[in-house]
């Protein structure tokens, strides 16, 4: 019998990704809805900031896997728009970067991906 294969959509962000299997949760509805149509796959990541995805991008999405997904749901932001510590540490991105990290993983998952 030949293997059946469903289609692959990751969800890749932060804390509100992490969380979202949770009782209510968008991610346990969407998997309730592709119920035997997708796999889904969770890569949510607490604490997580845009540039935080863009430096394991290539580990996370290798060009060469068999198994490319049909859909990636990016959501991040939430840390990158925290207020900035006088340190400089902390999860803040400033909003040019944080458009042009966006930019650069949706290139990256267009051109790869695609």
């Amino acid at each position: 019998m030949a293997a059946h294969h469903r289609p692959l959509f990751v969800l890749f962000g932060a804390s509100m990704t992490e969380f979202s299997f949770q009782p209510g949760g968008w991610g346990a509805a969407l998997t309730d809805l592709y119920s035997r149509k997708a796999d889904i796959l969770l890569r949510g990541f607490r604490g997580w900031n845009t540039r935080r995805a863009l430096a394991v991008l290539e580990q996370f999405f290798p060009k060469n896997s068999p198994t490319q997904p049909a859909l990636v749901v990016v959501f991040f932001g939430a840390n990158d728009a925290s207020f900035p510590m006088p340190s400089g540490r902390g999860q803040h991105v400033p909003i040019q970067e944080f458009k042009e990290n966006l930019q650069h993983i949706a290139s990256y998952l267009k051109k790869e991906m695609g």
